[in-house]
């Protein structure tokens, strides 16, 4: 069968508008991506791979399944972007839950692992099934607190040391739970995931670039994109139109009159500096907690030099009163305050940048003492999420149809990404623009140097530290 040539429109230059034109570039399709900003992947910030959910408590195992599953695919696709280091679980003595009741859904997790390496070796990206988590008692911690710390950890062991010698261990539950779900780079995504698409020549990227109406022709079957670029307006007509444009995907929505239902959550993580422990490697550490309240959960993501990315799902760190809102009735985009629309868009206030920081240093201090001593290390990383439905606690989401010729991306978790453009793939295979067979074609592989400059460079262009770009080590 004569396949068909379509002209693919994608709007927005997030992780689901980019990974889709890396991956139709790939195959082959004649693909035009626009994002407003002049570089790729800015928004909510993410900083773990969530390889079961073990983050999240209230999700259920079907949720957790199909995460794991999402994000081997995920580390598969952008294996650049991975920092090896593991995740320690723990739950604080104040928290109504024990350990052992996480456990069932470990051991369901391993098993799970193990039937997607013997499904496929490929699928071996987390280190081995039998490794998937461990446990630690009070007395192990107690050696390990004896123990000198290592600058490149090897084992869980070693990876465990700084966690010994530095968390108050009269506070927490045993045992504890070391993870192996790594840690995802915000800035090396950006930075790989340009430097691939600039190699593609059937993808033409339009960065710095307003997409502000969309009308359907009718006769000819086609989108007609109104763009602004330099003060200047254009169109352009196309075949299949991709809507990615992250929490703002209503405004598209509207334009063309489609019927939807979301929420819009936004989202912040504060950036601390720890000089005490610029030498140390951490694994993240997760401290469970009741989310909105005193006790929220709180994590505590390490970067090199001494960075920590903090969030405290308490009202007076990473949450806001309004921070979640629906759509109306009249319109698909739901209504973030101005104070929201105005941290995303220009700047935040200094002292609540402090204020709130400050507050996060102060909540995982209660379980690392030593951490009060923490500063503010930049501005937070922030951003507003869709969540699509009326359940915020959803975590598991692709993309829907909701007319000919258009796909709403609807991702909640960046590893949801390869299942949403597969899903995209199917129709395209319908619509007869690809062979069911159709390999992706091989890029030369990007060198480290190059990821690494490129990432900085982003990185202090959104005036952050250029140790943001950097993993905390390299895989062993």
């Amino acid at each position: 069968m004569k396949l068909k040539k379509a002209k693919i429109a994608i709007i927005g230059g997030g992780v689901a508008g980019t990974t889709t034109a890396l991956y139709f570039g790939r195959l082959g399709l004649d693909v035009t991506l626009f994002e407003k900003e002049s570089t790729f992947i800015g928004g909510p910030p993410f900083c773990h791979l969530h390889a079961g959910g073990n983050l999240y408590r209230e999700i259920s195992d079907k949720q957790c399944i199909k995460l794991l599953k999402q994000s081997i695919d995920f580390l598969q696709f952008y294996p650049f972007i991975v920092d090896y280091r593991p995740t320690v679980i723990a739950l604080p003595k104040s928290d109504a839950s024990t350990p052992k009741s996480l456990l069932p859904r470990l051991e369901l997790l391993k098993l799970e692992y193990q039937k997607l390496i013997e499904k496929s070796k490929k699928n071996k990206v987390l280190g081995e099934s039998k490794d998937y988590y461990q446990l630690y008692t009070k007395e192990d911690m107690e050696l390990l607190k004896k123990s000198k710390s290592v600058e490149q950890p090897q084992s869980a062991d070693e990876w465990m040391i700084p966690v010994a010698k530095n968390i108050n261990l009269d506070k927490v539950q045993f045992p504890l739970i070391l993870v192996q779900e790594y840690g995802l780079n915000l800035f090396r995504l950006s930075s790989g995931v340009s430097l691939l698409l600039k190699k593609l020549k059937n993808v033409d990227l339009k960065t710095d670039t307003i997409v502000h109406n969309i009308q359907k022709d009718v006769l000819k079957d086609k989108w007609e994109l109104s763009y602004l670029y330099k003060d200047n307006s254009y169109k352009k007509k196309f075949d299949y139109l991709i809507n990615a444009t992250g929490f703002r995907t209503g405004k598209i929505d509207d334009m063309l009159g489609v019927p939807c239902k979301r929420m819009v959550e936004f989202k912040s993580a504060y950036v601390s500096q720890w000089k005490n422990q610029e030498a140390t490697p951490f694994p993240e550490i997760i401290f469970h907690g009741e989310r909105g309240t005193p006790q929220g959960m709180g994590q505590f993501t390490p970067y090199p030099n001494g960075y920590f990315q903090l969030h405290g799902m308490t009202n007076d760190i990473t949450l806001y009163k309004d921070g979640l809102v629906a759509n109306s009735i009249v319109s698909c985009q739901p209504y973030l305050n101005k104070d929201f629309i105005e941290k995303i868009d220009k700047a935040w206030n200094r002292d609540e940048v402090k204020i709130r920081t400050t507050n996060a240093i102060n909540h995982l201090s209660q379980f690392i003492p030593e951490f009060k001593t923490a500063t503010v290390g930049s501005k937070p990383l922030f951003g507003a999420q869709q969540i699509p439905g009326d359940d915020p606690t959803l975590r598991v989401a692709e993309v829907s149809f909701p007319c000919q010729n258009y796909a709403r991306c609807e991702i909640v978790k960046v590893s949801s990404v390869i299942d949403m453009v597969k899903s995209i793939a199917q129709v395209f295979i319908e619509l007869g623009y690809l062979n069911r067979d159709k390999k992706l074609i091989e890029l030369e592989d990007l060198k480290e140097i190059e990821i690494q400059k490129n990432a900085e460079a982003i990185a202090l262009s959104r005036d952050y530290p250029r140790s943001l770009a950097n993993r905390t080590v390299l895989k062993l």
